[in-house]
């Protein structure tokens, strides 16, 4: 490794009072009309979340990268920023906001969007949903002020106006109270434009719609929103500059380094960008792979990792594909690395019941699941790695988080056959989360390599001593 000097370029967060108020729409928006300016984006999205990240990915033509000050720490937060605007040649950063801007797991706020911000020394960009208000908003707006007043509201932008009355009355009680500029009026969307399930629950890749929705958002901030302000906004903010450890390439032979397949299809999406790379920083090759398109696992693969994602939309299919899933079983209790997360923990049971109908999964674990209406795990997690296991030492603490609507109705439990124990959050049962059988690993809890540096060399060292010995 080497370090380097890299300053900060202009940029802004967009956040707003709380979830649902329409940011993610706009922030897409406002990334797609950058790109149709010939602005380079450098996305980001503040907080644990794969779709988001996904639609602004799309949006920017770029990977977006995921600044968590729970789960990484602040100056690696730092870092990512700085590296991914330099490596992705970025004029300017557009990070995403998670919940309300003040939002926190404590008293203090310490992991908000609104501390987030300030540690990268950029405005925000405060979305309002005006629904039947109009006078208390401008209070709404000049609290925030108050709240924190280093902070740096740089402007508002509202959205599902009523009509131009509606418009006219927020806009001059907000501007003549508060002093912030509004830079923009979005009204009420249609439904069939962004539909919920399209921006709540759907990952991008596989859905043609995903262009058309992006370029719908694009059209909709067009029309509607100052991009020029929005432009001199991320101006503002404070250039800094950092120290920064870059990475050297590396000069493995390739015939050196393990192969490691990621599943990665419409039932598999959910994928830091960050923990793809620290797989290849750390020495490996990735290859993609998917029990939707493909009968058997890649030749000369020397690990697995599936990530988390919606397997349940999926399920007749991948189970079907018994080939696939017995060529998986097969390399796995000859010793070949797994690592499955959430969905991946899903595949790795012995069945999926999905509308009254089972489907087989890989089998590895005695596990059945089904899927819920509700949410059955939601939020960070704590696990403390407490069992034997591939990837970690016992004493690990674990940060990460789940989102799930799986839950398991069968466990055919052996002693000591999970690795952590869970000091927040819900895991598999009664605190317990991290399957574990042969050279495999199956949990619930979604990590970031960034936060959990230890998990990518561990994972390559497996693959690498696989490949050894195969």
């Amino acid at each position: 490794m080497t370090t380097e000097t890299i300053r900060s370029i202009p940029g802004l967060f967009v956040s707003a009072l709380k979830g649902g108020s329409g940011k993610t729409i706009l922030t897409l928006g406002i990334t797609a009309a950058l790109r149709s300016l010939g602005k380079e984006v450098a996305p980001f999205k503040k907080g644990p979340d794969y779709i988001d990240a996904g639609w602004l990915s799309l949006a920017a033509g770029n990977p977006c990268y995921n600044l968590d000050t729970y789960l990484i720490d602040n100056d690696t937060v730092v870092t990512s920023y700085l590296t991914n605007t330099k490596k992705l040649g970025a004029d300017i950063a557009i990070v995403e906001g998670n919940r309300g801007l003040f939002d926190g797991i404590d008293i203090d706020g310490k992991t908000s969007t609104a501390e987030t911000a300030k540690l990268l020394n950029a405005p925000v960009l405060l979305v309002l949903d005006c629904t039947k208000s109009t006078r208390t908003l401008a209070a709404t707006v000049l609290g925030c002020l108050h709240f924190d007043p280093e902070l740096t509201l740089g402007g508002v932008i509202l959205n599902r106006i009523a009509g131009p009355r509606h418009k006219n009355n927020i806009i001059n009680n907000i501007e003549h109270h508060t002093g912030v500029p509004v830079f923009g009026a979005v009204p009420k969307l249609r439904s069939h434009d962004f539909p919920e399930r399209h921006m709540g629950l759907v990952p991008t890749p596989e859905h043609d719609w995903a262009f058309e929705s992006v370029e719908n958002a694009r059209r909709i901030v067009s029309d509607n929103v100052d991009i020029d302000r929005v432009i001199s906004l991320a101006d503002t903010a404070e250039p800094f500059e950092r120290e920064c450890l870059v990475l050297s390439k590396r000069e493995d032979k390739k015939e050196e380094q393990p192969l490691i397949g990621v599943i990665r299809d419409a039932s598999f999406q959910f994928y830091y960008p960050e923990n793809i790379e620290a797989l290849e920083e750390a020495g490996a090759r990735v290859v993609e792979m998917s029990p939707l398109k493909e009968k058997e696992l890649p030749e000369g693969l020397d690990g697995i990792y599936i990530g988390g994602g919606f397997p349940e939309t999926h399920a007749k299919e991948l189970g079907e594909n018994k080939r696939f899933r017995n060529s998986i079983l097969s390399k796995v209790k000859g010793g070949m690395p797994l690592y499955a997360e959430c969905g991946g923990l899903i595949y790795m049971g012995e069945e999926l019941e999905v509308d009254g109908e089972t489907h087989p999964m890989t089998g590895l674990f005695p596990l059945s699941f089904s899927v819920s209406k509700k949410p059955q795990g939601h939020g960070y997690v704590v696990a403390d790695v407490t069992g034997d296991n591939p990837f970690y030492s016992k004493g690990t603490k674990l940060k990460g988080h789940e989102f799930r609507y799986s839950k398991i109705t069968r466990w055919d439990r052996k002693e000591d056959d999970t690795a952590f124990t869970m000091s927040r959050g819900t895991g598999m049962a009664d605190k317990e989360d991290g399957i574990t059988a042969y050279n495999a690993l199956a949990t619930y809890t979604h990590i970031h390599a960034l936060g959990t540096p230890s998990w990518a060399p561990s994972f390559v060292a497996k693959a690498t001593a696989y490949k050894k010995n195969k």
